[in-house]
């Protein structure tokens, strides 16, 4: 059975369109894999009749890209692809058929039409929450002050390839430790709510190669402070965009094809 939409003949159109999206990762469908969710949006995109455009070539593929995915076990509200259209679609329209053809976890959160700049050049930085126990507050913050203050801080992950140690120190550029309700204020997203006392250990990572992702940074504590974490602690990645080293904030990668569409 194909996993892929079949493309209606070797000639196929060209592209005329290109649709970004942002979609989210919740609930226990954090544990889907990037792969999972390829194959997910292929069908969807088969389910709602969109006019994907193909590449050319001996064995066309449809024209998706995708940038940034978080790891398997991670929720997001900050995952972001790109779409190829071989006719133009209303992007409001395109974010309800999707999210409709998709399960409950994979919500398609915001489609916009491409305004030209690269999507992948945009994610240079990522904000990540990481659900901590409430009484291991102070040792977190405790944790989170000697890495900041550490030159290096090399930490061991097995790839595909073997083990790799790399320094992730370059890579943090903020940590720190807050009470549940100064970070969630304001928030509408159901997908919040703790079912026991917590703190949140918010960090910013700049993105660089190897990619540096929460459970580094909570075995980058683990080496500095020989911090004990009591069970697997659940992580969500808030932002995903440009990062301003000015304001120390990351921006929005779609914005400037909002400000295009207002402006076009």
């Amino acid at each position: 059975m194909s996993r892929t939409p079949t493309p209606p003949d070797r000639h196929t159109p060209p592209t005329v369109q290109r649709l970004r999206l942002r979609y989210s990762k919740r609930g226990r469908l954090r544990f889907t894999s990037h792969r999972d969710f390829q194959r997910a949006l292929e069908r969807a995109i088969r389910r709602a009749g969109l006019p994907i455009a193909y590449s050319a070539g001996f064995s066309p593929h449809p024209k998706i890209s995708y940038a940034g995915a978080a790891p398997t076990g991670a929720a997001s509200e900050a995952e972001y692809a790109e779409l190829g259209l071989s006719a133009r679609r209303e992007p409001e329209a395109v974010r309800v058929e999707l999210d409709a053809a998709l399960p409950d976890g994979l919500d398609i959160l915001e489609v916009v039409e491409a305004s030209g700049s690269s999507l992948a050049d945009q994610l240079e930085a990522s904000t990540w929450e990481i659900v901590v126990p409430a009484t291991a507050q102070a040792e977190f913050a405790a944790a989170a002050s000697t890495l900041l203050s550490t030159g290096s801080v090399e930490v061991e992950r097995l790839t595909k390839n073997g083990r790799r140690v790399f320094d992730i120190r370059g890579s943090v550029v903020r940590l720190e430790v807050h009470d549940p309700d100064v970070v969630t204020a304001g928030r509408t997203n159901a997908s919040e709510g703790f079912s026991e006392p917590c703190a949140i250990l918010q960090v910013v990572v700049r993105h660089g190669t190897p990619a540096v992702r929460p459970d580094d940074v909570l075995a980058g504590l683990r080496l500095v402070s020989g911090l004990e974490l009591p069970r697997p602690l659940r992580a969500t990645r808030r932002e995903q965009g440009p990062w301003d080293a000015e304001c120390g904030t990351v921006g929005d990668p779609l914005a400037p094809d909002r400000d295009a569409a207002v402006t076009g």
